[in-house]
This record gives structure tokens, sequence and C-alpha cells, in this order.
């Protein structure tokens, strides 16, 4: 199975692995992060008020934040009110940015209470109403990323991916999930299928339990979606994309990241946290990270308790600097050695 270049209106990606918009983690130093290690094809900003946006908002403006090795970037934009999410397109469309999606997934309080998110799956006409003035405000693509419905009993996915197909959206995610499941459960890929077969050109993205490479290809070989979304795997293994774009191609694996490379990691996180949002944010970023990255990292317990503690800069070096060695042998006459060393 050959990793397709995926075409989004106008938009033409090199290869079809999305890394999906996570609420409070996918920001600029992340996505950089997941860019680095290869094989992501397209990513989100972090969901985005609508509102917020328009008005300006120190956080809104945060998320959005980019740069030109942040490239190609969707901009995720929630809200109830197509009007007010048409005005918030056009912005992100006048900042250059080559895509905007519409989330009709997010099953948060905070999102649904005004109507906007998964709230929206409980009215498909306004959905579709939402999507189709964003389609008319900009001229760069619309995409929808959708949950199945709000729940068991309402099922909406299938015609609701028409529907949007009909007013001109240009791809749709489907995570193959309820809002009432938020996490829970297992993803239903026979409902992607579904999605897939009742629309007639636009390409339909799969999402929902994907861990591995292997998960991917199969998610894609039952389905027969054009591309998958990574979301919460790539939080502790942001080689995931790398390694499932190497399984479509049917070419060899890379050899798995060594522990000093993921030690690099951490470490070109934190600094990319500190170039993009400063030192005292930085530090409380990486404390709330580092529980994804430390479970590929041993002795993981002493690694997480040396960063929970730091709180500057400087502390963090010396806790990644002795975390490097607190793991290594040494051989005296020939007999290995551990030595251990308290990371402070």
């Amino acid at each position: 199975m050959l990793p397709m270049d995926l075409r989004i209106g106008n938009l033409k990606l090199e290869g079809n692995l999305l890394l999906a918009p996570i609420a409070g983690y996918t920001d600029l130093a992340f996505r950089l992060v997941v860019r680095g290690c290869g094989g992501v094809s397209l990513a989100f900003t972090d969901l985005v008020s609508a509102q917020g946006l328009l008005r300006g908002t120190p956080g809104s403006l945060e998320l959005v934040r980019t740069c030109p090795a942040d490239s190609p970037l969707g901009l995720q934009l929630y809200g109830g009110e197509a009007e007010v999410l048409a005005r918030a397109a056009r912005l992100a469309q006048d900042r250059g940015l080559p895509l905007v999606d519409l989330n009709l997934g997010c099953p948060v309080y905070k999102v649904t209470r005004h109507g906007g998110g998964a709230a929206l799956l409980r009215d498909p006409t306004a959905a579709v109403r939402a999507a189709d003035a964003l389609v008319r405000a900009v001229d760069i693509p619309v995409t929808v990323k959708m949950r199945l419905g709000w729940d068991g009993d309402t099922i909406v996915a299938p015609r609701l991916a028409v529907e949007l197909e009909r007013v001109g959206v240009a791809a749709v995610t489907v995570h193959a999930r309820t809002a009432v499941q938020k996490l829970g459960g297992k993803a239903r890929l026979d409902e992607i299928a579904r999605v897939v077969d009742a629309v007639r050109e636009i390409p339909v993205i799969g999402n929902g339990d994907v861990r591995s490479p292997a998960d991917a290809a199969r998610m894609m070989a039952r389905t027969g979606c054009a591309g998958v979304m990574i979301g919460r795997a790539a939080l502790g293994d942001p080689w995931i994309f790398r390694d499932t774009r190497a399984l479509l191609a049917g070419n060899p694996p890379s050899p798995a990241p060594t522990r000093e490379q993921r030690i690099d990691l951490v470490a070109r996180h934190f600094r990319l946290l500190l170039e993009h949002v400063g030192e005292a944010r930085a530090c409380q970023s990486i404390r709330r990270r580092i529980r994804w990255h430390a479970k590929t990292l041993h002795p993981a317990r002493r690694l997480r308790a040396a960063l929970q503690r730091q709180g500057s800069a400087a502390e963090f070096e010396r806790a990644i600097a002795a975390f490097r060695i607190s793991d290594r042998k040494v051989e005296i006459d020939g007999e290995p050695v551990g030595v251990p060393v308290q990371a402070t």
C-alpha cells in the first residue's frame, strides 16, 4: 500500500498523514518537534475560538502562532455562529494560512456550551450552515473534523458528510466515536467506511485508536479512507508518522530511536518552548508534558521527578544532563558496574 499524495481542494500534500489538533498540546513548539521527526503531511493548530480570534485575545493569538518551518498548517476553528466563523476564517486567510478546519467533534463543555464543537452534531442543519458560511467566506480549502454523532442513537456522519460535500467542503475527518464516548470505548472503523461510501469525490480522513503504524495501515485497508490523522500516539512517539509512512510505502522501518535520541527530543522540545513562550511557561509546559516522553525513557520515574522539580532553564539543563548518564554503565576489570547519578 503506497502512501498517497493527498489533495484537499487546491492544497496538494506530500503524503497522507495528518497531525490532529489536540487541545492543550499542539502548540507551535510541539508541532515543530513532530515535524522534525518526519512523515507529517499536514498539522493543525489547537482548537481556536472564532470569537477569541476576532477579539484578538492573547490566548487565541498564541494558538495561531506559526513560522516558515511549521507548514503546511491548518487552523481549526470552533464556534456556534456561522457569521462569526466566517469572519474568523477570513482573518486566517489574511494571515496566510492555507486551510481552515471546522470542529464538529470536541465534546468538552467549554466548547459545546455555546453551540460549538460536537454540539453542532445535534443540529446537522446548523452544522451545514456553518460550513457553507466558511466556504463562501474564503478562497482556501475548508475541511471539517467530526465525530459519528452525539451518541449511539444519533449517528449522523454519513449523511452529514454528503451535505458538507454539497456545500463545498474539501475533505472530512471522521473520529470514529460519538461525542458521548469522548475517548472511551473503541473507534468504529465500519462507520468511517460508511462515510467513505457516502461521499462522491472528497477525501475522507480516518481518526481514532491509531497507536502504531500497523493501526494506520489497518484503518486504511478496512475503511478505504484516503489518509489517517494521528493524535494522542504522537505525544509519546512523534516518530510514528515517519514509521507509518515507511510501512505504507513497503519500505523497511527505520531503527527505533535510541535512549540518547529520545533525551535529545525532550531537550529540543524544551528549547523550542523556551524560544516561543519564554522561561516560566516553558518550565510549566514541560512539566505537564514529560509524562508522555517518560513512557519511553527509563528510569521514567527519575526523569519525571527531576523535571517536576525544575523551575528554570538552567535547572532543566542540569536535570537532563544528569539523566543522560543515570543509566550508563562502565566496566571495571571487565565487569559492568552501574553509575547511579541522582538527577537534581
